[in-house]
């Protein structure tokens, strides 16, 4: 590419540590004249990814690498507020990518602003989803900043061309030509793309999984346990309080030696295309089910159905990067109020990849013995039912009558 006629003082570039990142780096520098700062997220990804991160980022050529430890307010503030709504991508995917996405942006910006840059940049690919995700999050928070989006622009290709820029200015880098597969971590998930799973009729080997155990390896003695849920977020493991992050990193360590939260999809990217990914959610998977288990004691018909519809706004309102909208905030304050009545305990039992409810009560309960019982009560009176009917299938009785004079005539 010709070299940008465009100058900038500092530019702060959210970073990971990889090739891709590593070689942005020195490219920026060079391309755009700039400083850049590295900003690291730590959204619970594995603690060895974040191990002499600063180092490696100065190395890169940045003259500063600024790592915030975001894990009680991702979990408090975006993955326990997600969960509230029931969000599930297609029926299937539990959004750990890209729900985290939204508070890296955030951060991102506020460390922009903190810095006096005056511009970002990222190392999303212009095929994937994130970039819609980071510069829709820049554009609702500080559209003063400019965005810088290398993969868009620059010459490089592949891999091989990454480590070639890397070593031809001497700057370390232990990726190598092998790397399989593509992950995606934090303390909500595990995603996996690449290598087998390009093909759809290929099976996802061993080798995929990283956290969880193969369900068929895992223990045969189910693992049971206790959790309170207030206003819709689970608060307490066997009666002890915790905060939300280890709540989540409690739920981690019992899923995944159970083999809970792996699914296996082929889903529609924001930018149109198919993409086939095998996700890791085991504490999510428990948290998820514990919720929806107290929700069925306490919605009420038509309410459910209002949550069950506001569930696939905001799961594609999450995927599709529009977090910081006045619609997400719409729809959060419905699911807010909804969750007042979700409070209650249940009893989950893990066993083999599944997860049981196998007690629940709440105080807020509507299912009431008095009425469903099979036996003689004084509360509800059968000959009821007849009006009732009567009343609830009259449309379908005027149609079939009006029919039949028509056939009459």
């Amino acid at each position: 590419m010709d070299k940008p006629t465009k100058q900038y003082k500092k530019v702060v570039l959210a970073y990971s540590g990889g090739l891709d990142t590593s070689t942005i780096v020195p490219w920026l520098k060079e391309n755009y004249g700039c400083e850049v700062v590295c900003f690291v997220a730590d959204i619970g990804q594995e603690r060895e990814d974040l191990e002499g991160i600063e180092e490696k980022a100065k190395a890169s050529g940045a003259s500063k690498c600024v790592v915030k430890d975001l894990r009680e307010e991702f979990v408090r503030d975006y993955v326990f507020e997600m969960m509230k709504t029931g969000a599930l991508y297609e029926n299937t995917y539990l959004l750990g990518t890209a729900i985290a996405r939204p508070l890296i942006g955030k951060a991102m910006v506020e460390t922009a602003l903190a810095e006096g840059a005056d511009a970002v940049a990222h190392g999303a690919t212009g095929k994937g989803n994130d970039q819609v995700r980071f510069e829709s999050a820049v554009a609702a928070l500080a559209p003063q900043l400019d965005v810088l989006v290398p993969w868009r622009i620059w010459d490089l290709r592949s891999r091989e061309q990454l480590l070639a820029y890397l070593e031809q200015r001497h700057i370390p880098c232990k990726a190598t030509l092998k790397k399989i597969y593509s992950r995606d971590a934090n303390c909500l998930h595990i995603s996996t793309e690449g290598g087998e799973l390009e093909h759809t009729w290929n099976p996802a080997s061993e080798n995929v999984w990283v956290w969880t155990v193969d369900p068929q390896q895992a223990p045969d003695k189910p693992e049971i346990f206790e959790l309170t849920v207030k206003d819709g977020v689970v608060t307490e493991i066997d009666g002890q309080a915790l905060s939300p992050f280890h709540i989540l990193e409690n739920l981690n360590e019992r899923g995944a030696r159970n083999g809970v939260g792996r699914i296996d999809i082929t889903e529609n990217r924001l930018v149109g295309m198919k993409s086939r990914g095998c996700y890791e959610t085991p504490g999510g998977t428990i948290i998820y089910e514990a919720l929806r288990a107290i929700e069925q004691l306490v919605l009420d018909k038509s309410t459910r159905i209002f949550r069950d519809e506001l569930a696939i706004q905001f799961a594609q309102l999450v995927y599709d990067g529009r977090w910081f909208t006045r619609l997400r905030e719409i729809l959060q304050a419905a699911a807010d109020e909804l969750a007042h009545d979700v409070n209650g305990k249940v009893v989950v039992r893990l066993y083999k990849g599944h997860v049981d409810i196998i007690q629940k009560d709440s105080p807020n309960s509507l299912f009431n013995f008095d009425y469903v019982t099979f036996g003689e009560d004084e509360v509800y009176r059968q000959h009821d039912g007849e009006g009732f009917i009567r009343l609830y299938s009259l449309p379908s009785r005027i149609r079939a009558i009006n029919a039949l004079k028509r056939k009459q005539q």
